[in-house]
């Protein structure tokens, strides 16, 4: 959320609003960190807006007294937020994380780090990462000497690194899971469903490479089925004990465990 190109646009009309609309009409509770829940008894408490990363803006490295306060006003800004978003982790069955491998990001990794602890499910979108504008701007270019190489020393400095088969990082794949790895949404196939759902960038780029394992048609199967997962010393899929969801009876007030529902062979 930090490092995207425009977070207003991304709060209104990004994936979280449309991955959230798809599993509420599932009928899932969904916590969105654009849309906290109310904290009782404290009001506005974590609340993220626009302008949330305007408080780096006093951020300083000079060493003494006025210093340190301004390294503790940006650090205590945020607590907020930080708690806010790691109780939601705590609370969720499962998470859903959008990891281009081209955009850096520190609270994603926390939170996926953190379900895990918990041996919860993360179901980790890694999409095709690739820069079609720098092709065209490199045979914009190809007459220009100079240019190609400020292009080609932006691209080491940046970096733009493509990546092609939408591989996650190597430190991700055994922390998730191998079975809970998704190259895209799978926008397009929901899209009547769904009129409010604006044209956005990630439609133009699965238009361009759809994706062939997409986290829609996974989610959806989800309402009627626990998925399995690979199990290397038998060499054939079986239960996924990640996915311990509890069967609870409300006949009366509160809740009682009843049985886990597991996933069947």
């Amino acid at each position: 959320m930090d490092f995207v190109g425009n977070r207003a646009d991304e709060k209104r009309h990004g994936w979280r609003n449309r991955v959230g609309d798809f599993l509420q009409a599932l009928g899932v509770t969904v916590f969105d960190p654009w849309k906290k829940p109310e904290i009782r008894g404290l009001h506005q408490y974590g609340v993220e807006e626009e302008k949330t990363t305007d408080a780096r803006k006093l951020w300083t490295f000079r060493p003494g007294r006025a210093g340190a306060k301004a390294r503790a006003v940006c650090a205590e800004s945020f607590w907020p937020s930080l708690h806010t978003d790691l109780r939601m982790v705590d609370t969720s069955d499962f998470v859903i994380a959008y990891c281009p491998t081209n955009i850096y990001s520190v609270g994603t990794p926390h939170e996926i780090i953190l379900c895990r602890q918990q041996r919860k499910p993360v179901l980790f979108v890694s999409p095709y990462v690739e820069f079609p504008a720098v092709e065209e701007l490199k045979a914009h270019l190809k007459h220009d000497a100079r240019g190609l190489a400020l292009l080609e020393r932006l691209e080491k400095e940046v970096p733009i690194k493509p990546n092609a088969n939408a591989a996650p990082s190597l430190w991700y794949l055994p922390l998730v899971g191998g079975e809970h790895f998704f190259d895209g949404f799978g926008f397009a196939a929901y899209r009547g469903l769904f009129p409010t759902w604006r044209d956005i960038r990630l439609d133009a780029e699965e238009q361009r490479r759809p994706p062939v394992k997409p986290l829609l048609p996974f989610l959806q199967a989800l309402n009627q089925r626990l998925p399995l997962k690979w199990d290397r010393a038998r060499e054939r899929f079986g239960p996924n004990d990640d996915w311990l969801l509890w069967q609870l009876s409300k006949r009366r007030r509160g809740a009682t465990l009843v049985r886990v529902r597991a996933a069947r062979r």
